[in-house]
């Protein structure tokens, strides 16, 4: 009689440990009308090399999780929860601790770059000075990183560009400026936060595209914040829905544009211009508001502007749940339905 042997197994390969995990993260400011809860228990990471885009109407509380993960919210903020980059817990950790973290770890591009940038200073001597900051390097060494940032960007003539002031630059050359700022120490995060927001379609392409490159040649991880679903589907590998501060839809991002579950979700695909409309009609948009997050109702947040609201969604709120491998939801009746042509 012969011995049975067991078959070798096929090794599975290992997912990556992720550079940033956030998890059950809340957000609130004290104000003297309440408590604003602007966060409410995301949780979501992101793997070297990976983009990921959170994406959501103004005040569904993207921006305010990507300030608490570069330690940016004002004081008055009360964060709790877990914020771990490399596996190391990042909230509790003193200014300066969060000094060397902001640029070396962590960095960020911001919608608008006439506010980033200080009018008064060449814009070279920005970004030499935040290499200073982070880098021990003298003044000739930054200069020289400094052009060489401006030369990864693709700003034209970096060695004349490095004595102008922003004001003589064009929007998309102040972007690439901030970008090169964000880049000035390697951060192996970068997040864009609505940073191709205030250009022009042609620009706002080029400036994801740089991204995208500067991302493949360095392996950094790229958190995409965004109302732009056109953008996401374009450029990220994962999209996260958020709406009354909370998470109610994470997917693939093929999955999610060819199915679409939560209403809300629907609803932003819906309001996107598309070419076939008729000249001067209205453009789609979200109906109603969204709610009060210092008075929160019961149920659902997004009941009172759901087309398919039923009683159950008014009197209980539905937790997000991983319903299908790698696809989330917040949903007591998400839709079932053939893959659409959206996206």
């Amino acid at each position: 009689m012969t011995a049975m042997v067991d078959a070798p197994q096929p090794e599975v390969p290992l997912r990556p440990s992720p550079l940033l995990e956030v998890s059950d993260l809340h957000v609130t400011f004290p104000t003297q009308g309440g408590h604003v809860y602007a966060v409410q228990g995301s949780s979501f990471s992101v793997e070297g090399g990976q983009t990921l885009a959170i994406i959501g109407e103004s005040g569904s509380g993207k921006t305010v999780s990507a300030q608490a993960v570069m330690g940016i919210l004002p004081r008055s903020a009360r964060v709790s929860g877990s914020i771990k980059f490399k596996g190391d817990e990042v909230l509790g950790r003193s200014e300066h601790e969060l000094r060397d973290y902001r640029g070396r770890c962590v960095a960020m591009v911001f919608q608008n770059p006439e506010r980033s940038l200080n009018p008064t200073m060449r814009v070279g001597a920005q970004i030499a000075e935040a290499v200073r900051v982070h880098l021990p390097v003298d003044k000739n060494e930054a200069h020289s990183r400094a052009v060489e940032l401006m030369r990864m960007v693709r700003l034209p003539a970096p060695e004349r560009r490095f004595f102008e002031y922003p004001h003589q630059l064009s929007g998309g050359m102040r972007q690439r400026v901030v970008i090169a700022i964000a880049l000035a120490c390697s951060p192996s995060v970068l997040i864009a936060d609505e940073a191709t927001t205030a250009l022009d379609v042609t620009t706002q392409a080029q400036i994801m595209d740089l991204l995208m490159d500067i991302q493949q040649q360095t392996g950094t991880a790229l958190l995409m914040i965004s109302h732009d679903l056109g953008l996401a589907a374009s450029y990220a590998e994962e999209v996260i829905v958020m709406y009354a501060g909370k998470i109610v839809e994470q997917a693939p991002t093929r999955d999610l544009f060819e199915s679409v579950r939560m209403p809300y979700t629907q609803a932003l695909l819906d309001a996107i211009p598309r070419i076939e409309l008729e000249p001067h009609v209205l453009l789609p948009v979200v109906g109603g508001r969204p709610p009060d997050l210092s008075s929160i109702p019961a149920g659902c947040p997004f009941a009172p502007r759901c087309p398919a609201v039923q009683q159950d969604c008014r009197e209980q709120a539905p937790p997000l749940q991983q319903h299908e491998p790698g696809r989330w939801w917040a949903c007591w009746h998400p839709y079932k339905k053939e893959p659409s042509s959206h996206g």
